[in-house]
């Protein structure tokens, strides 16, 4: 039996027959008798474990003659919470093929910016995921062919271009390879389905953004929108919005949370930055973490245990965008989020891109680094020590000495980080937690932290509590969420 990186055959097919979502997305069941590929909690009757194999990408059951299963939709699972808490190579080309990078720079370009052979990183994607980077990408256009042949009225011209593709002729081939339908038959097919959250308007995209449930939603929008600058982001009609600086154009975005997905509804200059803005906007949610593993984890110290049994499923706020938030928490060192959002709103007015937003009340894209590398320092009204920490940030990253992305080496980019002036531990571990991904990053000296592990018994000085939350390894990000919501900031709560 093919089992890729699975080799717990046993524990897939329990998984499949016990229809457990949790592992959507973890790995894929393909049927020998019928060449279907589905996810493990496929609703149809479950076939003879003999008749299962099991592929660890949907790229690898398509290029072993497999097609996706037109009742449970396989590639609309959430993504695999592996890439995301780990920091080798694969899980960072993960990220980057997520990116659409490899669609705009072809696998030269995915090499470049990780620093190794494009032989080395199709050597060990075909190890781990049963396919090459050149294939990967290619389940992932034929993912946003079908979102767009699904939710818009584009001509299949328009969409095969804005999908990646570089010829009609092979998106259809590729749709009725991976999907066993025509594009006009996915389409008629969707329109008989239920109605979006959102009524179509010309120009917007309504997308259902999967999660794994357990989801709590307040600290992850009550954090984004009690921290909102204005003019990029805001809470608006019961979802956050924020503008986009994507590849080719820009977007904005609302989203807003639902029972058993998020709704994003989505406006782009360049219909090719689909894929990214849906990878960015997922990541940003942190919407492909494995709740329940994280939280069986967190529950095995009994001063956690009740915080998590209140209100499990947090997950950590991220960012769309890496840059931005280096820049924002150099912002808010030392001061209110009021002052933090007051700083970041005056940089926006004075050197953001504007744009225009008819449903709400966004007005600019937060600066690129290139914008604020060209201001006069003396126009910044922080302290002298504050604004070389904010000249030193904002000049490396625009002359690319400094990169931080979603393929950025967490270890390297932490050690470059802690050598620049005024960036201390603090800095560098809200960076790491919520800008790089880092799912273990903690937060030992910070003032909320503390006083929530001395009202729960735990150690409140950094040292004791770092040693005592090495048994919450490799989840400390998310601690940090629980031990945030004992207070009454309102970071921890949904807007009304």
């Amino acid at each position: 039996m093919q089992t890729g990186m699975y080799a717990e055959t046993e524990r897939c097919v329990r998984a499949v027959q016990s229809k457990d979502a949790r592992f959507d997305g973890w790995f894929f069941t393909a049927v020998l008798t019928t060449r279907i590929y589905c996810r493990p909690s496929c609703p149809v009757v479950p076939p003879k474990p003999e008749n299962m194999t099991f592929y660890p990408s949907a790229a690898a059951c398509q290029q072993a003659g497999f097609r996706a299963c037109k009742r449970c939709r396989p590639d609309t699972s959430p993504g695999s919470p592996e890439w995301n808490q780990r920091a080798d190579l694969v899980a960072r080309a993960m990220r980057l093929i997520a990116d659409g990078v490899v669609d705009r720079e072809g696998v030269p370009g995915l090499a470049a910016r990780l620093g190794y052979s494009a032989r080395q990183i199709e050597r060990q994607l075909l190890s781990e995921l049963g396919a090459g980077p050149l294939a990967l990408a290619r389940a992932q256009r034929a993912q946003t062919a079908r979102i767009l042949i699904e939710t818009t009225a584009l001509p299949m011209a328009d969409i095969a271009f804005a999908a990646g593709f570089s010829a009609i002729r092979t998106f259809n081939d590729t749709v009725r390879e991976v999907f066993a339908l025509a594009p006009s038959e996915l389409r008629t097919r969707a329109a008989k389905r239920t109605t979006p959250d959102t009524p179509d308007t010309p120009g917007f995209l309504s997308l259902r953004l999967p999660f794994r449930a357990p989801l709590n939603p307040d600290n992850l929008f009550g954090h984004l929108a009690a921290t909102a600058v204005p003019g990029v982001e805001e809470w608006r009609d019961g979802a956050y919005r924020r503008t986009l600086r994507l590849p080719y154009g820009h977007g904005v975005v609302a989203l807003a949370p639902r029972p058993d997905h998020i709704a994003c509804r989505l406006t782009l200059s360049d219909l090719r930055d689909l894929t990214v803005a849906i990878s960015r906007c997922r990541r940003m949610l942190d919407l492909d973490a494995d709740p329940v593993a994280i939280d069986d984890q967190l529950r095995t110290d009994p001063l956690l245990a009740s915080l998590v049994d209140k209100a499990p499923g947090r997950r950590v706020p991220r960012t769309v965008d890496e840059a931005e938030f280096a820049v924002r928490a150099v912002l808010g060192q030392q001061v209110s989020t009021a002052a933090a959002r007051t700083h970041a709103a005056r940089l926006v007015a004075a050197h953001g891109d504007p744009v225009d937003d008819p449903e709400g009340g966004l007005t600019h894209l937060f600066p690129s680094p290139e914008a604020l590398a060209a201001l006069d320092p003396a126009t910044l009204a922080m302290p002298r020590t504050r604004r070389t920490t904010f000249t030193t940030l904002v000049g490396q990253l625009a002359d690319g000495s400094l990169h931080l992305g979603v393929e950025t080496d967490w270890t390297e980019t932490r050690a470059h980080l802690l050598a620049l002036p005024g960036f201390g531990p603090w800095t560098v571990d809200v960076i790491a937690m919520r800008a790089l991904g880092d799912p273990d990053a903690f937060l030992p000296t910070d003032l909320g932290i503390r006083r929530a592990a001395q009202e729960l018994g735990l150690p409140s000085t950094p040292g004791a509590l770092t040693a005592r939350a090495a048994a919450w390894r490799p989840w400390r990000a998310y601690a940090v969420q629980y031990l945030w919501a004992t207070d009454s900031h309102p970071i921890n709560f949904l807007p009304v």
